[in-house]
């Protein structure tokens, strides 16, 4: 028979004395954070902030400074509101998609509203007016700048804008108004009694 003393079979659970996080200690009651907690304060913060997140975004994105404005954006799309989320969202991707884009140098006005005038005719309305508003700030007389920037407003289907932009082109150039009257691009605000208006002022029924 060995000599050997039997090993006892029974294990303590070192476990058992090490103090839980949520015992109590000399300090108080260790809880872990709610998690729930932390998302609906975090949830209330983008509630309140979310549209200044979005104009600030796309103003950014008008003065064609993308990677902070898709900062902002992106910020703007985490809120609770769906529709302004979902318009931060897009306007988020387009960011991504100029900064993976060559940096295209204009440096005159008539190039930026070529430029501007190529976009428009891929439906990039976006883009277009921002090319178009540097194009005009470089020409303020000039009426075919006008005229299309009052295309881009009509195509993005804002026909304040649109009819703002094409009463100086006309006054620019009275001929401006016989375009217009066959432009089917007009076609989003064509029913406008302003538009219309602008473009017939001989019919006094408006």
């Amino acid at each position: 028979m060995s000599d050997k003393k039997k090993v006892p079979t029974k294990i303590t659970d070192r476990r058992m004395d090490t103090p839980s996080k949520n015992s109590k200690t000399p300090e108080g009651p260790r809880m872990a954070p709610s998690r729930q907690g932390a998302a609906s304060a975090a949830q209330k913060v983008t509630s309140e902030n979310q549209l200044q997140h979005f104009e600030t975004g796309m103003k950014l994105f008008h003065a064609r400074k993308f990677k902070e404005a898709r900062e902002a954006l992106l910020a703007a799309a985490e809120g609770p509101e769906k529709d302004v989320a979902h318009r931060a969202q897009l306007h988020a991707t387009m960011c991504e998609q100029r900064l993976q884009q060559p940096a295209v140098h204009l440096r005159t006005a008539e190039e930026h509203y070529n430029y501007g005038v190529a976009l428009l005719n891929t439906r990039k309305t976006e883009e277009a007016r921002s090319h178009l508003n540097r194009a005009l700030e470089m020409a303020p007389e000039a009426d075919y700048i006008y005229y299309a920037l009052a295309l881009a407003h009509a195509m993005a289907g804002e026909p304040a804008g649109a009819i703002e932009h094409l009463k100086h082109a006309i006054e620019l150039d009275p001929k401006n108004r016989l375009m217009a009257r066959q432009d089917a691009d007009f076609g989003a605000v064509a029913s406008q009694p302003m538009f219309q208006a602008l473009l017939y002022p001989e019919k006094k029924s408006w």
